[in-house]
């Protein structure tokens, strides 16, 4: 139960990849944190582009990202959608400038580069959105997932238990640098 006692927002939205969604939510399960997921509206199924379903237990309106650790952001259609709403773009971006976790694999990195928080770092995903990446800022980095500042990256479906694994760390190093702090 590396991971008990944090608090994890995680995103959904129509067309989520279905893999990107459920294995690392349950593997921060697993582990033991508290893992809320927040969609467009409270209590709404969405339909994963492979066809397995998901539903938001909260709103993105009724939500406060301070009382959140960590910010994940699946893979798949939904990124795209996901970016064009304000109050993801900013909740991302409080994420990011309060030195919390953001764990974006494959298309979700597409919510990082209209929140304005990638230029600068080490990026990878899905190689659809490599150009994109590269004309937001951020240096292209081929490889199944590592971290960048707070920024957890992760390529593609295959690359999932390396996301995993480099999540997991970075929540468990995270969690020592806040209690140091306290």
């Amino acid at each position: 139960m590396k991971l008990k006692g944090l608090k994890i927002l995680y995103l959904i939205g129509e067309g989520f990849e279905d893999l990107e969604f459920y294995v690392p939510l349950m593997r921060l399960r697993e582990e033991g944190a508290e893992v809320v997921v927040a969609g467009a509206k409270a209590n709404q199924t969405y339909i994963g582009k492979n066809g397995l379903q998901g539903k938001s237990e909260v709103s993105f309106e009724d939500l406060n990202p301070a009382d959140f650790d960590a910010l994940v952001i699946p893979g798949g259609w939904a990124p795209d959608k996901l970016r064009r709403s304000d109050t993801v773009k900013k909740m991302t971006r409080w994420f990011y400038e309060n030195h919390k976790i953001v764990a974006m694999i494959c298309h979700a990195g597409l919510v990082g580069i209209s929140a304005g928080i990638v230029r600068g770092h080490e990026a990878t995903g899905s190689e659809g959105i490599k150009d994109d990446l590269l004309n937001a800022g951020a240096t292209w980095r081929n490889e199944a997932a590592f971290r960048s500042g707070n920024i957890v990256w992760g390529r593609v479906v295959a690359d999932i238990p390396d996301f995993c694994r480099e999540l997991v760390t970075a929540l468990e190093e995270y969690r020592q640098q806040v209690s140091k702090n306290e």
